[in-house]
């Protein structure tokens, strides 16, 4: 099979990706002679053109010019141009987590953060972690950290921390010594049949642990618990009521950022002053924390590391004020569940009412999650509903935005169809007053569109 230690100049296409741009960096800090394309410029192009990396935008075959390996995201279908070209001239390929995977293999320690909500936060909190208290670690994170100016920090070549994305199982390429599980639910079901699916690939992802690994995993999820029964070797569990590492004595200030005691195994270690809002985000930290501990990080500081963390771009982003004078804030989330912990954030806020954008992304989470999970979005006082994002898929007529606000007041949510970020600013007009606070909320792009509200 084609390894990424035999070649010398990598082409990677879609290198803007969230991920993609961090393997970029790595590859590079591994000799290699590395460039790229993407569909458009970004804060990660940005990044990768000030270290010296060559980013072409839009997609031809001329771009791969004499390279000797190409990387591609998953987003990157065979019949791309360069792919094509890269075919053609006999030029190896490699998908992005096959490639992440051959070179976690150059690290004696690997920490996988995977779980279907909440692994970039975890995995960014642990670059800081490793900034502030040691221990010196690369880390490759899928988001953008101002902290690290991206995605990646380039660090030891002993320890690696990465996340693990269950999405096609591409986590099974990693070769893992620690594995975090945080969570497991229903999503990515155009790929996964059923739960039962997406937690069998989890389970793949824990038995990839060496005899001597260890398996960190959340009391607060059944499907990981069941996981943890399971598994014979090394564990180490966290949760907000059960496991090793817990939160006791917390409070939350007027932004809805907590304040707690960590304790392992009832024994106070740190008090945790966080400025990142959201319960969501007590568990994001403890899950960093129970790896700060196994990693033997100075315990004083890492909870320092996490007083000064400060949310990735797309997590409760604050944007500005929309021209009636309400806060807008941005998520990335776009799965109930995910949208049920933001929502709980938003009202930690002071604010007056709260009034959600959702612009769903995929006919399939459409289909498979909001149609039958409406109510995730009941703390809203109002939800604006507009025209679904494709992502990777086609519209076949099955589903549309107006069934979603259809499923949204059938569950006694306040909602209604603005199909376009033009209308919702029309209807902000006459509606949004000064300290409401609106919520887009979504992974496709959203997060450009919400600057229209501005």
């Amino acid at each position: 099979m084609t390894h990424i230690n035999n070649h010398k100049q990598v082409h990677l296409i879609g290198i803007g990706g969230c991920s993609m741009n961090g393997l970029a960096q790595l590859l590079s800090d591994r000799g290699l002679k590395v460039q790229g394309s993407d569909v458009t410029d970004s804060p990660f192009t940005d990044r990768l053109i000030e270290l010296g990396i060559p980013v072409f935008i839009g997609h031809r075959p001329e771009n791969i010019g004499s390279s000797d390996l190409i990387i591609y995201s998953a987003a990157i279908k065979p019949d791309n141009p360069e792919r094509r070209a890269a075919r053609e001239a006999g030029i190896p390929e490699l998908e992005r987590s096959v490639a992440l995977g051959q070179l976690s293999e150059g690290y004696k320690s690997v920490v996988g953060i995977a779980g279907c909500h909440g692994k970039t936060t975890i995995t960014s909190m642990l670059a800081l972690i490793s900034l502030t208290g040691g221990p010196d670690a690369t880390v490759h994170v899928g988001g953008y950290e101002e902290f690290l100016g991206g995605g990646t920090r380039v660090g030891s070549k002993d320890l690696f921390i990465t996340e693990a994305c269950e999405y096609v199982e591409s986590f099974l390429t990693l070769r893992p010594t620690i594995a975090l599980i945080h969570n497991i639910d229903d999503d990515h079901l155009d790929y996964f049949k059923d739960i039962d699916a997406i937690t069998d690939a989890f389970r793949k992802f824990v038995n990839k642990l060496p005899e001597d690994g260890l398996f960190i995993g959340c009391t607060d999820d059944e499907h990981v618990i069941k996981l943890l029964g399971e598994f014979k070797g090394r564990k180490l569990t966290y949760g907000m009521h059960g496991g090793d590492c817990r939160p006791q004595n917390i409070e939350f200030d007027d932004s809805g950022s907590a304040s707690y005691d960590f304790t392992y195994k009832g024994e106070k270690l740190a008090r945790i002053t966080l400025h990142v809002p959201g319960t969501h985000n007590v568990m994001n930290s403890l899950a960093a924390m129970a790896v700060a501990l196994e990693l033997k990080s100075d315990i004083k500081k890492a909870a320092e590391a996490l007083s000064r963390y400060r949310l990735a771009k797309r997590r409760f982003e604050f944007y500005g004020k929309t021209p009636e004078g309400a806060m807008l804030y941005h998520d990335f989330a776009h799965h109930p569940g995910e949208i049920r912990a933001i929502i709980e954030t938003a009202n930690r806020v002071k604010r007056n009412r709260l009034i959600a954008v959702l612009q769903c992304n995929s006919y399939t989470r459409a289909k498979t999650l909001f149609l039958k999970d409406p109510s995730c979005l009941a703390g809203a006082d109002e939800v604006l509903t507009v025209d679904i994002y494709p992502g990777r898929e086609k519209d076949d007529g099955t589903v549309h935005a107006g069934d979603m606000v259809n499923a949204f007041v059938n569950a006694g949510i306040d909602a209604r169809y603005t199909p376009t970020f033009e209308d919702v600013r029309d209807y902000l007009k006459t509606t949004a007053k000064p300290g409401d606070l609106v919520l887009t909320l979504g992974s496709g792009d959203v997060y450009k569109q919400t600057k229209k509200l501005l």
